[in-house]
């Protein structure tokens, strides 16, 4: 009789399925027995012995040929749960560490679901799932594995679990949960182990307890120039530049990261001759080290000492090219980072998120409509590595609402899938700034049910939609409601919001009240809006008592004795505005011409005010005449 078809290694017969469900039933007892052969051919032992496991065994491969997220993988996932192969250290070794190398959290989040099902987890899987939370930036993630299953499975961490949770321990900030990392690696013996004590070193140093630091620095072990790097950089952090600079003058031997930190310590500081210095005598530099001092001098406000070096630098990267661009950004000169912006891109440096915030923000402060559009669509064009992260979104939006766009900012609101206090503020200073309180205040309910907590920020933009409506009513409600609800001590900036809004709506007596009841001494500027208030309702009892204080407090500004010379005027009270114009002329007070800027396409026209003789205001108006009818020629129907 002709013998059978023999069975495909890669099918089980009944036999293989009676192994199975032996497996099953016994999978408490050890290693698990091997269901299918490898590649080889070799079964493996009988159940309850370690089976001669190998990598080359179909199920392995299948793991680690086919991405983590397929479904063949989950199949070849289910084949090891099912079979019990899972519980061979090997196999599970493997599987744990193919699921984790997509550094997602769902991908962590797995991995502990298939460390559930093992019987006896060993600290090489237990450092892949803690590592996998590390890459995916959730270190509370993985303290909750390593306090939930590691600790509560009793598996013993080794020599690279300790770095891992003393990472873990300094992205979270947990200090009390590092001091137990550090305890128990004192217990157990790895307190010298070089790797060890550095990243308890680099740890503490995130806390700001360089004392603990500088005791594990202090210890008669193996140092290396990772140990040194991460106590100079703590003293840095810290704040305590001399010190960390004592350090680095006695290291044995120095990188060019002991430099770059040494440099960007001082740059911090403000001390950038210390920095300059540092920076001529290393070595060798390499780009954060031309970042660190590009940096320090702009944050000086040393702005043409960083350009010069910025100048000099034969190729620089897109991170110095957002340094110096920052650095205009801050010190206002918005022209210029445009300016340098274009040279960028003439050059061939790609742009890059925060290379696009910088340029929104000018294009916002100097209402450059057309250039923001350009880079919206940029963005679009390139949405395959540019990210439209919270920050550039919300400058995105912040752009088109100064730039009166509302509907666009609105539309980007709607389309950013998480928004920081900061959007949400954005919008609703964009609707304050262009007459729509309504919408304003309809935004802040909304924000108080979908949005972040409000900051100070956000009243204040609330306040100021309230003032450019003459909302008193809405404006009392929002300042009970910062106080009330959220507990947010009211700001020289909310109480000047307030003034000002019963100030336009001629309730200067109560302005007047409430500015008095201050917690703080009332700014000029506040006095200055409520005395600009008494002129727009000649207000004389109000406006007199403010003027004066306001004289008093800066006798050289020259608003003041305007705005009381022009009440006394509408008064009639001659005598006292000529004594307030004398005071001007033998103080040398002279008020400033007037000046507006009325732009049509790519022409623009000055007109600036300026007191004169009363019989030249026909010659006035027939030049003004005479500009009316040119501009209309020029750019048709202009306006009346």
């Amino acid at each position: 009789m002709a013998a059978g078809p023999r069975p495909s290694p890669a099918r089980p017969s009944s036999l293989y399925l009676d192994r199975l469900l032996a497996t099953c039933r016994n999978r408490s007892r050890g290693f698990p027995t091997t269901i299918w052969r490898d590649a080889d051919g070799d079964a493996g032992s009988g159940v309850g012995e370690p089976p001669a496991l190998r990598l080359s065994h179909p199920v392995l491969r299948a793991l680690e040929a086919r991405p983590c997220a397929g479904l063949a993988f989950d199949q070849a996932l289910a084949q090891l749960l099912v079979s019990g192969l899972l519980q061979h250290p090997l196999a599970a070794g493997r599987a744990v560490r193919s699921l984790c190398s997509s550094g997602s959290p769902s991908s962590a989040t797995r991995a502990v679901e298939l460390f559930s099902h093992l019987d006896e987890p060993d600290a090489f899987v237990c450092n892949t799932i803690l590592r996998a939370y590390a890459r995916a930036g959730d270190p509370r993630g993985g303290l909750c594995f390593y306090r939930g299953h590691m600790l509560r499975r009793r598996v013993p961490p080794n020599h690279y679990t300790f770095p891992l949770l003393a990472k873990l321990c300094a992205d979270a900030g947990s200090g009390p949960e590092g001091a137990r990392t550090h305890a128990l690696a004192m217990k157990m013996g790895f307190e010298l182990d070089l790797f060890v004590r550095n990243s308890l070193i680099h740890m503490y140093s995130s806390f700001g307890r360089v004392e603990s630091a500088r005791f594990l620095f202090d210890l008669p072990a193996e140092s290396d120039l990772v140990t040194w790097n991460s106590m100079i950089d703590g003293y840095v952090k810290k704040g305590m530049v001399e010190t960390a600079r004592g350090l680095f003058d006695e290291m044995p031997g120095r990188d060019v990261l002991s430099w770059n930190v040494m440099i960007a310590g001082h740059a911090g500081v403000g001390d950038v001759k210390a920095a300059r210095w540092l920076f001529d005598t290393m070595p060798e530099r390499d780009s954060v080290s031309w970042n660190s001092i590009i940096d320090g001098y702009g944050k000086a406000g040393e702005v043409k000492v960083a350009r010069e070096i910025f100048d000099a630098m034969p190729s620089p990267n897109v991170v110095l090219w957002n340094t110096i661009l920052a650095i205009y950004v801050r010190a206002k000169d918005y022209r210029e980072c445009l300016r340098l912006f274009d040279w960028m891109m003439t050059m061939g440096v790609r742009a890059n998120e925060a290379t696009l915030v910088s340029v929104l923000i000018s294009c916002s402060s100097l209402g450059e409509l057309d250039r923001g559009k350009w880079v919206h669509s940029y963005i679009k064009s390139r949405n395959r590595d540019i990210e439209p992260d919270v920050l550039l979104s919300t400058a995105l939006l912040t752009m088109y609402s100064k730039c009166g766009e509302m509907d666009s900012a609105r539309e980007i609101f709607d389309q950013m899938a998480e928004r920081s206090v900061v959007s949400w503020n954005s919008m609703i200073a964009g609707y304050g700034k262009h007459g729509y309180a309504d919408k304003a205040i309809t935004m802040f309910l909304e924000m108080e049910k979908e949005g972040p907590r409000p900051n100070e920020a956000t009243f204040v933009c609330l306040l100021s939609a309230c003032v450019h409506a003459a909302l008193v009513f809405e404006g009392w409600w929002c300042f009970d409601r910062m106080v009330r609800r959220y507990d947010i001590e009211p700001k020289i900036e909310h109480y000047g919001c307030m003034v000002d809004l019963l100030g336009r709506a001629g309730l200067l007596s109560h302005s007047k009240e409430l500015m008095e009841n201050m917690p703080m001494q009332p700014s000029p500027a506040l006095m200055g809006a409520l005395l600009s208030a008494c002129k727009t309702h000649s207000n004389l009892k109000v406006g007199e008592i403010v003027g004066i204080q306001l004289m008093e407090l800066d006798p050289r500004d020259v608003g003041p004795y305007v705005l009381l010379s022009d009440i006394y005027a509408a008064e009639g009270r001659w005598v006292d505005v000529e004594k307030v114009r004398t005071v001007m002329r033998d103080e040398g007070l002279l008020k400033g011409a007037g000046v507006s800027l009325v732009g049509s396409e790519n022409q623009s026209v000055c007109l600036v005010k300026h007191e004169g003789p009363v019989h030249k205001k026909g010659i006035m108006y027939s030049i003004l005449n005479e500009m009316d009818a040119q501009m209309k020629a020029s750019h048709g129907a202009f306006g009346e």
